[in-house]
């Protein structure tokens, strides 16, 4: 039987400073039907990641990865808002070369904790100094959300304010568990983001997914 090596790639790879290393191979099932050649593929991971990293609704408090099964490409990841699903959908399928995309994208629970917990966990590791490098803040909660903060944290929580600018460092929140994502410079600043979100009150566990540049660290399919 024909088999298919299927791949994960991170979605913000193209738009971060930290570039990944190569595409880490998760899995292997059988091939579904026609595959892209190596040019095809390549431009089309390009354009995805191009696509993806681009979304005006991607932010901080999201983290999305896809994969290739054939000529069917599959979002996964999380959504701290419903819109980044159907907005990440719609940005991919018309991509050439692209057959179907299979969407799933897990949308986080709208949860006033998460919401808590998501504040108290950006500001521990964006205010942190060694940290700061990682957003175009500096750690500013104030200046991440802009003018009006004040009115729009007390209106919808800062999931539905998110920090605006680039962020190395993605914080997930699920029913008060946190994941960390994404690309750092060493091994110290992965360990100083994941000691200052255990520091966050109301985290029930934290699981520090990040990656330091240049290991041979493998991002997790979701």
């Amino acid at each position: 039987m024909t088999r298919l090596t299927r791949r994960v790639f991170p979605a913000l790879a193209a738009s971060l400073v930290f570039t990944l290393s190569a595409p880490t191979v998760i899995a292997q099932e059988p091939t579904p039907g026609p595959t892209w050649s190596q040019e095809d593929t390549l431009r089309i991971v390009q354009q995805v990641q191009k696509k993806l990293a681009g979304l005006s609704t991607l932010g901080v408090f999201d983290w999305l990865t896809f994969g290739i099964h054939g000529k069917v490409l599959v979002l996964k990841g999380y959504a701290s808002r419903p819109v980044l699903k159907s907005d990440a959908e719609n940005a991919v399928k018309g991509i050439q070369g692209i057959d179907s995309v299979d969407n799933q994208i897990e949308v986080l629970p709208n949860s006033p904790m998460d919401d808590r917990i998501r504040a108290s966990v950006y500001n521990r590791i964006y205010t942190q100094p060694s940290l700061r490098k990682y957003n175009a803040n500096q750690g500013n909660i104030g200046r991440a959300i802009g003018p009006g903060a004040g009115i729009a944290l007390a209106a919808g929580g800062i999931t539905n304010t998110p920090p605006i600018g680039y962020h190395a460092i993605h914080i997930i929140v699920k029913n008060g568990n946190v994941t960390l994502y994404g690309v750092v410079l060493n091994q110290m600043d992965s360990s100083i983001a994941g000691m200052q979100a255990n520091s966050a009150p109301g985290a029930f566990s934290v699981d520090n997914d990040l990656i330091v540049q240049g290991s041979a660290s493998k991002p997790k399919e979701k």
